[in-house]
């Protein structure tokens, strides 16, 4: 209906129910036995009522709302709309001094007072009172109980109640609250606390489950989801804080829980300018730009301006995806892309040489551990003389900055990937010690989603059936997001002196086997039920649990804004020179059992077969 009509029969509506609310004010004073100089005067009344109340509605907004969505500042627009309204009629009846108006006492417009406000209130109310009643009423809406009794809780309860052809009924809350308990909430119950949800679920027939508590942290959210194992229900959940806060989605909209949901990391603050500083106008090169760090540095780099941006890839397919949607989004950008190997020395020299990067993220590297103890060779050439590669063609073209990706992995390593990754770290705090070019590394753990990462796995096993296949039952890792982990890294580049190896703050580690069960139970199936867990033993080269410091740096660590900056450690750069030229020439030969060898010898920690707990 086109406004100008709606405000047309909302006004019509209002002198109707004025008029009867004068009529009955004069009625029930006079004992529905009115003189006829009284009823001259509600008539004269009538009019002046009907003017001044339409003129005080426009006033206070009362034809700007639907009725739909009336709530409690509605209510108040009108009550004060209604009073400001009768104190105008009062005075103008003072003045006008009509001789029925003085005669008819103060009892009638006290009467009349009462029966507009509740006339006119209801007549906004009443459409959202049927709305509420059809929905309540309709039988093939999803039974839907909600956690979390709070502000977001109201608004998704208000919301669901007031959406015409709607999916969902509410049917109570559950909140941990004790004060809060059997209270309602626009009419519907808390029900219990969270321990209560499988009774409820049972009790209530429900069929999906609404997680509203916007800041709640990832171990809250997984012990929510825990709670609903074996239930056979849906569960969704409203955006997290930092999204509601930064405008991406509204606290109505309602979605499926996400793995990210169960991390609930809390928003990264970039420090803006150091960053800016750090990117804008430079050329900037990123290897494993394909990969999902790789990617997401991109995506983050392009927002502050570089002049260049350097997509180095070996999987073309990966990069050519990458390239599409870069342009698409940023059609003036001045993107490049190179395809190739970080260990073919000619390619480097004919990029670096041409293109003169000012800025190296280097995130190529081969990251799966049982894949890289059966391969020693092939972690060796990528992860050891690849990224010496590159650090040798990034001072000699004179890069200003450069930062090598690493891994929790590194430290204390019990894997050859782990190892391989350790021993770039080494090469990275020796050669900062005399090289112009800023040298750093940042360590941190699995990226949840990312490709090969445990989540994919599981979700393609739930797909097919099960089982789900977990190491052991204590297994735990650190997990955080793809674009937390890249902002990071840049404000890490941004603040590196040369030397450092930056330490993301990861957070609590998450036992795997509570995020497979969890995941099932994210997909509406009961674990062990629907879908087995099942344990299959450590891999080799796989520990218990992961750790961000080795033993000698824990005391020499400083925290920067969610990052750790262990300082650097003192190597020989000649003997490192001499252990990597061995490890090379080994590489070359396909000497796989030497290599073992050696990386123990260099890495003291490094147990290539024994999980460490």
């Amino acid at each position: 209906m086109k406004t100008k009509y709606r405000k047309l029969i909302m006004v019509a509506i209002d002198v109707l129910l004025i008029n009867i609310s004068i009529f009955l004010a004069f009625m029930i004073r006079f004992d529905w036995n009115p003189s006829s100089l009284m009823r001259e005067a509600c008539v004269y009344f009538m009019v002046l009522a009907s003017v001044i109340r339409v003129s005080m509605f426009f006033v206070f907004g009362a034809y700007q709302w639907s009725f739909r969505h009336a709530s409690m500042s509605e209510a108040m627009n009108i009550f004060k709309a209604v009073t400001v309204g009768t104190l105008v009629i009062i005075t103008a009846a003072f003045f006008m001094r009509h001789d029925g108006m003085l005669g008819m006492g103060r009892t009638v417009l006290l009467i009349d007072y009462l029966i507009c406000f509740f006339l006119i209130s209801a007549s906004r109310f009443l459409p959202r009172f049927l709305m509420k009643f059809r929905t309540l009423q309709r039988s093939n809406l999803k039974r839907v109980l909600i956690v979390g009794a709070g502000t977001a809780g109201e608004m998704v309860v208000r919301e669901l109640l007031n959406v015409q052809n709607g999916l969902y009924r509410p049917v109570g809350f559950v909140d941990d609250d004790h004060l809060k308990l059997h209270s309602r909430i626009h009419g519907i119950r808390i029900l219990g606390m969270t321990d209560d949800i499988k009774k409820l679920v049972t009790e209530y027939e429900i069929e999906e489950i609404v997680i509203a508590i916007p800041s709640a942290n990832g171990r809250a959210i997984r012990n929510i989801v825990s709670k609903c194992e074996n239930l056979g229900v849906k569960i969704k959940i409203i955006p997290g804080l930092h999204k509601i806060m930064t405008g991406e989605v509204s606290i109505k909209q309602i979605t499926d829980v996400q793995p990210e949901d169960l991390l609930g990391r809390q928003m990264v603050e970039m420090n803006a300018e150091d960053v800016r500083a750090f990117l804008k106008g430079q050329v900037v090169l990123v290897t494993g730009a394909g990969g999902s760090i790789g990617s997401e540095l991109c995506r983050q780099i392009i927002k502050f301006e570089p002049s260049l941006l350097l997509l180095f890839d070996y999987n073309e397919n990966d990069i050519f995806f990458l390239e599409l949607d870069l342009k698409e989004k940023y059609p003036y950008l001045n993107l490049k892309t190179i395809i190739g190997d970080i260990k073919d020395v000619g390619l480097l020299k004919h990029t670096f040489s041409k293109y003169k990067p000012d800025i190296v993220f280097h995130s190529a590297a081969h990251k799966h551990v049982p894949l890289m103890e059966e391969n020693p060779v092939a972690a060796v050439k990528n992860n050891i003389i690849g990224t010496r590669n590159f650090m040798y063609a990034s001072e000699h073209y004179g890069v200003k900055s450069f930062v090598m990706i690493s891994t929790d992995k590194a430290v204390n390593p019990t894997s050859i990937m782990g190892a391989s990754k350790r021993i770039a770290e080494t090469m990275i705090q020796a050669k900062a010690q005399s090289a112009k070019t800023k040298f750093m590394a940042v360590r941190f753990g699995n990226v949840i989603g990312s490709s090969g990462s445990v989540v994919p796995i599981f979700k393609k096993q739930i797909e097919k059936g099960g089982p789900i296949t977990v190491t052991h039952p204590d297994v735990k890792r650190f997990f955080m997001l793809a674009s937390e982990a890249a902002q990071l890294v840049i404000q890490a580049g941004a603040i590196g002196n040369g030397g450092e190896i930056f330490i993301l703050d990861m957070g609590e580690q998450i036992k795997i086997s509570d995020l497979a069960k969890n995941l099932i139970t994210l997909s509406g199936l009961e674990v062990d039920v629907d879908i087995e867990v099942k344990y299959i033993g450590l891999r080799p080269g796989e520990k218990m649990e992961e750790e961000t410091l080795l033993d000698i740096e824990h005391d020499k660590a400083t925290k920067y804004n969610k990052v750790f900056i262990a300082q650097p450690n003192n190597f020989d750069p000649k003997k490192v020179r001499r252990d990597i030229k061995a490890l090379e020439r080994m590489a070359n030969v396909m000497d796989g059992p030497r290599i073992v060898e050696k990386m123990k010898k260099m890495v003291p920690f490094h147990n290539p077969n024994t999980a460490r707990k």
